[in-house]
């Protein structure tokens, strides 16, 4: 369920895995329960939504403090 257009994009859970890679869902999560991950937001419904802008600065963040980059 992306959303383009008007608004920011919303990636689910598996487009954002897919987008990093193909890491695990196993792994996602638990970068969520160190806080090192992108920022989510979570529906109503209990699912997560990760925007495109927040995983591209997330990204890019890793990319310029990651030291051995």
């Amino acid at each position: 369920m992306a959303r383009k257009g008007g608004g920011t994009e919303l990636l689910t859970v598996p487009e954002v895995l897919e987008e990093l890679g193909g890491i695990s869902r196993r792994t996602f999560y638990r970068w969520r329960e160190l806080r090192v991950g992108p920022k989510c937001i979570r529906l109503p419904n209990g699912e997560l939504r990760v925007r495109r802008d927040a995983l591209d600065a997330w990204v890019n963040e890793l990319a310029e403090g990651g030291g051995d980059a």
